[in-house]
């Protein structure tokens, strides 16, 4: 196994092989894969273990910096190149890997209540509560939803976990855990480091237990402001600034009234964010240890043969595209994450798949693969992908999000196909992407009466999808 977590990234030549590689994927389009038969192959060594790694964060186009990840998942699995989250915001896409739900379902919107927050995410019925209903040993290691704190909820720790060390102050250095319900501090020691800690603890709970284990792994890495440990915190200094040309936008005129507000950036700024993507990097390093560490502590125990391990981010991040940096929008850097799906059963070596994936995949995958039935999700099982036998696949899917009580962007949905992108926002305001041309969407085409049929088309799948809308959104058509 490779242990070389400070590896530099992998160079332009290696990042044009594999970006050739995944253009040779076949793209297939079509309906909702209807949710699968458990798979006598895949159950064959019996209840196989689930691990989820979930990052914070992180951009898709990022793992060709954690060379632990591509030589123990990704040379093993399968990555997944067109990969996306339904509301691009930590607390509901949190909500929706739980449960498979939408948040139209989940009713979990945005960080902070109404709507949206810890408090409002219903937690008697996920992901865990259901597989220790089965018989597995459960834990949960890292940050769970925005608003968590014991204080609210004395001792409180949600139903399903075994063994609970969740952040009820995030951070990189001094943090503080809830373990089993009792308060732990931690300082700004070299040994506090969260994602160090964390990944310990894991692999603790790993070799505690002979019964099968599924272990949440969600460390505070790679979010601002991305805190390397010490080990890696020189690292990607020569890192070349990330200019593509949509960094920026000179012209804004064809975007919505709410990003055409949007200030060019200032050289503080920009010195600001380029900083900050060097140290994403960096923080990534410790990740990328740490998934090494859980990989041998799952070899180690006999299970690594039999276990399912997902690696992938809550949401993306802008880096100054659209004059953009941060998250909540249906921007194609807030929504696309990195995949990496390993279970040997089904995946033997490296293979690429770009068909699109949901965070709303991962909770229907699992409950295949683990056996449970009769579960209400709106995603897709991945294991037809996962096996090579899908014969159908989704050609569109919904983004969603609701407007903060003071925020610039309005509430809005959108739908995203293969080719296109049609969002509406609340302030009646519309973007159109044709993304085969316009992979950067530098041009939306929302007026174009050439693309009339396409927008009108859309529109009747929005409406579909879209149901029920964010609280506030009216949909005119």
């Amino acid at each position: 196994m490779s242990s070389n977590g400070s590896a530099r990234p992998a160079g332009a030549v290696q990042r044009r092989a594999l970006r050739g590689l995944a253009a040779v994927a076949a793209a297939v389009s079509a309906l909702l894969v209807p949710f699968p038969q458990p798979s006598s192959e895949a159950l064959a060594l019996g209840p196989p273990s689930v691990v989820v790694i979930l990052t914070d964060d992180q951009r898709w186009d990022t793992l060709h910096a954690m060379p632990i990840v591509r030589s123990e998942l990704a040379e093993h699995g399968m990555t997944f190149q067109n990969a996306f989250v339904t509301n691009p915001l930590c607390c509901p896409s949190r909500s929706s890997l739980l449960t498979g739900l939408y948040s139209h379902s989940t009713g979990v919107w945005r960080n902070e209540p109404p709507f949206g927050g810890w408090s409002s995410f219903e937690d008697s019925s996920t992901v865990a509560t259901q597989l220790q209903a089965v018989g597995y040993r459960t834990g949960f290691f890292g940050k769970y939803m925005n608003g968590y704190k014991v204080g609210a909820r004395a001792g409180y720790v949600p139903p399903g976990w075994d063994r609970w060390m969740a952040f009820s102050r995030s951070g990189y250095y001094d943090y503080q855990l809830s373990v089993d319900g009792t308060l732990q501090a931690h300082g700004s020691d070299p040994e506090d480091y969260s994602t160090k800690v964390l990944a310990s603890e894991v692999t603790t709970f790993i070799g505690s237990t002979t019964d099968p284990v599924f272990v949440y792994y969600s460390p505070y890495a790679p979010h601002n402001p991305a805190t390397p440990s010490r080990a890696h915190a020189k690292e990607f200094a020569g890192l070349d600034p990330w200019r593509p040309k949509s960094y920026g936008e000179p012209d804004m005129s064809d975007k919505p009234a709410w990003a055409q507000t949007l200030p060019r950036w200032k050289e503080v700024k920009i010195a600001e964010k380029d900083a900050l993507r060097v140290d994403q990097y960096r923080a990534l390093q410790s990740v990328d240890d740490a998934v090494g560490k859980i990989v041998q502590a799952l070899s180690d125990t006999g299970r690594l043969d039999n276990t399912l391990i997902v690696f992938m981010s809550d949401n993306g991040l802008s880096w100054g595209e659209h004059r953009w940096g941060a998250k909540r929008v249906a921007f194609e850097e807030s929504i696309r994450i990195p995949m990496v799906i390993r279970f040997d059963p089904l995946t033997v070596a490296l293979s690429l798949e770009e068909r699109m994936v949901l965070g709303v995949d991962i909770a229907p995958t699992i409950f295949e693969l683990t056996g449970i039935t009769g579960a209400t999700v709106d995603g897709s099982s991945l294991v037809p992908l996962l096996s090579g036998t899908a014969e159908t696949w989704r050609d569109a899917f919904l983004i969603e999000h609701m407007q903060k009580e003071v925020d610039r962007i309005p509430t809005f949905c959108a739908v995203r196909t293969d080719r296109y992108k049609y969002v509406y926002y609340g302030d009646g305001t519309e973007e159109l992407y044709d993304l085969a041309v316009d992979p950067l969407e530098r041009w939306s085409r929302a007026s174009d009466p050439s693309l009339a049929s396409v927008k009108a088309d859309l529109q009747i799948r929005l409406t579909s999808l879209c149901s029920p809308p964010p609280p506030g959104l009216v949909l005119p058509w």
